[in-house]
């Protein structure tokens, strides 16, 4: 049985790592490094770092952040933000990252999931995708439209689509139109190795991820999907990693603020999550 991944992010801006609430409204949780080194020790399945600024302020990612980061754990490390084109993606790679994450260009330049995967391969390579639901009311910084047409071929790739939930780019700053699960099955088709969605409505609230979303995706690609935004409790992460019919259907978990604030640690809950019959590598010592 393939095991569920519980996966520590850190959205790092001017070097820091942050927290906010749907995507605002961020505060201090610590230094990049020291706050992975943490996660290492409670044995985390991996961990993701998040350069929520680059795109948006159009910059590449903190990459001596990330080559320190990377000396100092031991888990596989997923880098995202500000990543434009291969070499972008190679650059991470060299600088000590296990995998690629992007997203927003993904969006502007549907073919790059194409042309990394194709040259460096789909095992190193994560889609990000934010998503929100139509119409809903969680904050958008820039509500700028697509006036210059840069979303056009996204949109034609994806057309068809008719689910409640719409992608944004730019750190979640901008809408996009692009259905969400129509826009997930062309990437996989693309080849990404794995989807890290992100639900913008549940991002900082802990109130429990959308597992209808989450559903809605994983059901309909092949590759593994990641959850993310909402996540509050061992619970909530249970209930994203669970198969059958209330579940999430998710083959990994990714959460924040509980583990940023010490609220519980990696270690805690994959023992409550193996006690409630999910599939996680057991922390060392664990008597589960």
């Amino acid at each position: 049985m393939l095991l569920k991944r519980i996966i520590p992010c850190l959205d790092v801006d001017k070097g820091r790592v942050v927290k906010g609430v749907q995507y605002a409204d961020h505060v201090d949780a610590g230094d990049p490094v020291e706050v992975a080194r943490m996660y290492d020790a409670q044995e985390a399945d991996e961990i993701t770092f998040l350069d929520i600024t680059a795109s948006h302020e159009e910059r590449r990612t903190l990459f001596d952040v990330v080559s320190r980061t990377a000396e100092t754990v031991f888990m596989p490390l997923t880098v995202g933000g500000g990543v434009r084109d291969v070499q972008d993606v190679r650059d991470l790679l060299n600088a000590g990252a296990d995998k690629v994450s992007i997203m927003t260009a993904s969006v502007q330049n549907p073919d790059l999931v194409a042309d990394v995967a194709a040259k460096i391969g789909s095992a190193n390579l994560v889609v990000a995708i934010d998503s929100r639901r139509r119409g809903s009311g969680a904050l958008v910084a820039d509500e700028r439209s697509d006036a210059t047409g840069e979303y056009a071929a996204a949109r034609a790739l994806a057309a068809g689509g008719d689910s409640p939930w719409e992608v944004a780019t730019h750190g979640g700053r901008r809408r996009t139109g692009i259905d969400t699960v129509e826009w997930a099955a062309r990437m996989a088709e693309a080849g990404a190795g794995e989807i890290l969605l992100t639900s913008m409505d549940r991002d900082g609230t802990r109130a429990g991820y959308d597992l209808e979303q989450l559903r809605a995706v994983a059901d309909r690609i092949p590759i593994p999907v990641i959850a993310s935004g909402g996540g509050g409790s061992a619970e909530d992460l249970a209930d994203a990693l669970r198969e059958g019919p209330d579940g999430g259907h998710a083959q990994a978990a990714l959460a924040a603020s509980i583990f940023h604030f010490k609220e519980t640690t990696v270690g805690e809950v994959k023992r409550q999550l193996l006690r409630w019959g999910i599939p996680v590598r057991p922390p060392v010592g664990s008597d589960a």
